[in-house]
């Protein structure tokens, strides 16, 4: 059995590795630029979007973090924290890397 088996690999052609490097180079390349459009890209767009958002961060601002409060802005500390005033008599000390967006009708509403 393993004679035969032997024999039968002996007599299968052997292949060429340069031509099955560059047909399987090309598809591989193609799944890079497609993973890089679609994934890496747009997630690199919005942590830059969240940089910038945390960094203009100020007083009066109505935010959301990352755990789901909603509330407003009463302080901005040096570094890396915020006073954020969730009810009444109510403040929360926050890293501002917690921010998960801006409500953007408060800053309209003050602005007009």
């Amino acid at each position: 059995m393993i004679s035969e088996l032997s024999i039968f690999l002996a007599q299968a052609p052997a292949q060429s590795t340069g031509s099955s490097l560059s047909s399987m180079l090309v598809p591989m390349m193609c799944i890079g630029v497609i993973f890089y459009f679609l994934i890496i890209r747009p997630q690199n767009k919005r942590q830059k979007d969240l940089l910038n958002l945390v960094s203009n961060l100020k007083t009066g601002d109505s935010v959301v973090t990352t755990g789901g409060i909603h509330g407003i802005i009463s302080n901005v500390k040096e570094g890396n924290t915020l006073l954020l005033k969730v009810a009444d008599n109510v403040k929360i000390e926050i890293d501002k890397s917690a921010i998960a967006s801006v409500d953007k009708r408060t800053e309209t509403a003050a602005a007009a």
